[in-house]
């Protein structure tokens, strides 16, 4: 019997089910546990709770989050830092501890029985969490669909089971499940709500003693420790061998705050290093350009007009087993939804200080910036869900999962 099973406050009743109703809790609670796994997350999660807390005042929180969630009233069972890993390799070493994040994970959805269990991408713990609990019969959704129609298709004959309702970011996800006899239901992309589109870049100027003609380069490491480690060198000697001089800012993001800021010191183009959301969205505005790391910052970057080359690095054996394995041509999510390179993407070999900067001195051009600009339109209106923001059409879901299940078993 492992340590789920031991700490688990259920009897299993008949079949294995087990009641829903906890001792000393009103039946009419709304107790809703959110996972999420890194800093994404936890802004989603965030929007998540705003939006369901304004159909349903009486809802509380509980789980797994970072500073966002915290903000809006849930508490994390442990620091959500333990979860930040990406890669093969960076997991192995912390393996033993992440198996018991789940057990401890598990044991506390057993122990407070909510009536969902949200769990916010980052697969790799929160799916596993999801079969940990599966024996509990407390309804299950997984936000953010798991990138299976990236690479390793065959994963997906994994997934029945996992959860009772799947919400989709981007559009042509829902079709890819339903293929494999896995409902989805597309809720639109978060990005659109993140206010990346609303800066002041006057005011970004004058708060940080920049002139007019500055011209600003955001540059976007990552909010992991492996990826920021690997590309930050690199990302200092592109800078160095730009022709024009530019003024990098780096938002720095909560996981690899410190290690950014130590590493950022003995560059020799400072940066401006920014710690505030509307401090970043003010930055984009004024940008010129933009260095960044594949993943959601290059929507963000998009949704506020900014040009962008697309760049990464990871572990080599990584990348040998994910290039083996991978069914799609791009890495960018823009280049992926308008099915064409309209960002450059130089990533792995190609990810050199040498090629990162030829193709920066393109977009930093206005041919080259208004090239791209006009090509982000296509791919953002592809993001939007056609009834509702995203975070209200999610809140939606998990609060009918929450309906349904209590008409399927009534009583319960």
């Amino acid at each position: 019997m492992d340590r789920f099973q031991r700490a688990s406050p259920f009897d299993g009743g008949p079949g294995g089910k087990a009641s829903w109703r906890v001792s000393g809790r009103s039946p009419d609670a709304l107790l809703i546990y959110l996972i999420a796994g890194e800093q994404s997350g936890d802004l989603l999660g965030a929007r998540l709770m705003r939006a369901i807390r304004r159909r349903r005042p009486d809802a509380t929180f509980t789980g797994i989050g970072g500073t966002a969630m915290a903000a809006e009233g849930c508490p994390s069972l442990f620091p959500m830092s333990d979860l930040s890993l990406m890669g093969f390799l960076e997991v192995l070493p912390r393996l033993r501890q992440l198996k018991r994040r789940i057990r401890e994970t598990a044991a506390d959805i057993a122990t407070k029985r909510p009536a969902v269990v949200v769990t916010i991408d980052s697969p790799g713990f929160t799916l596993r969490v999801l079969r940990a609990i599966a024996p509990l019969s407390i309804p299950r959704a997984h936000y953010v669909a798991p990138q299976v129609w990236a690479w390793r298709e065959g994963r997906v004959k994994h997934y029945p089971g996992l959860w009772e309702r799947l919400l989709c970011l981007l559009p042509f996800e829902p079709a890819f499940f339903a293929r494999h006899n896995l409902p989805a239901v597309f809720v639109g992309h978060p990005v659109l709500e993140s206010g990346c589109d609303t800066g002041d870049a006057a005011r970004f100027r004058a708060r940080h003693g920049l002139t007019p003609d500055a011209r600003i380069l955001i540059v976007m490491p990552g909010s992991r420790r492996g990826e920021v480690k690997r590309l930050l060198p690199i990302l200092r000697a592109t800078l160095e061998r730009l022709r024009e001089p530019v003024v990098p800012v780096v938002p720095l993001v909560g996981p690899v705050a410190e290690a950014v800021t130590a590493a950022t010191l003995t560059w020799t183009r400072r940066p401006i290093l920014i710690a505030e959301t509307a401090d970043k969205h003010d930055a984009f505005a004024a940008a010129a350009a933009a260095l960044t790391k594949s993943g959601t910052s290059t929507l963000e970057l998009a949704l506020a007009g900014v040009p962008m080359v697309v760049t990464y690095r990871a572990n080599p054996i990584t990348i040998w087993i994910l290039h083996r394995l991978a069914l799609v041509k791009y890495a960018s999510l823009l280049n992926l939804l308008a099915e064409r390179e309209i960002v450059p993407e130089l990533l792995q070999a190609d990810a050199t200080p040498e090629k990162l900067a030829a193709a920066l001195e393109q977009i930093l051009t206005p041919e080259g910036a208004a090239a791209q600009r006009a090509a982000f339109a296509a791919p953002l209106a592809m993001l939007r869900a056609p009834e509702a923001e995203p975070s209200d059409a999610a809140a939606a879901a998990v609060l009918d999962l929450i309906e349904q299940s209590a008409r399927d078993h009534p009583g319960a």
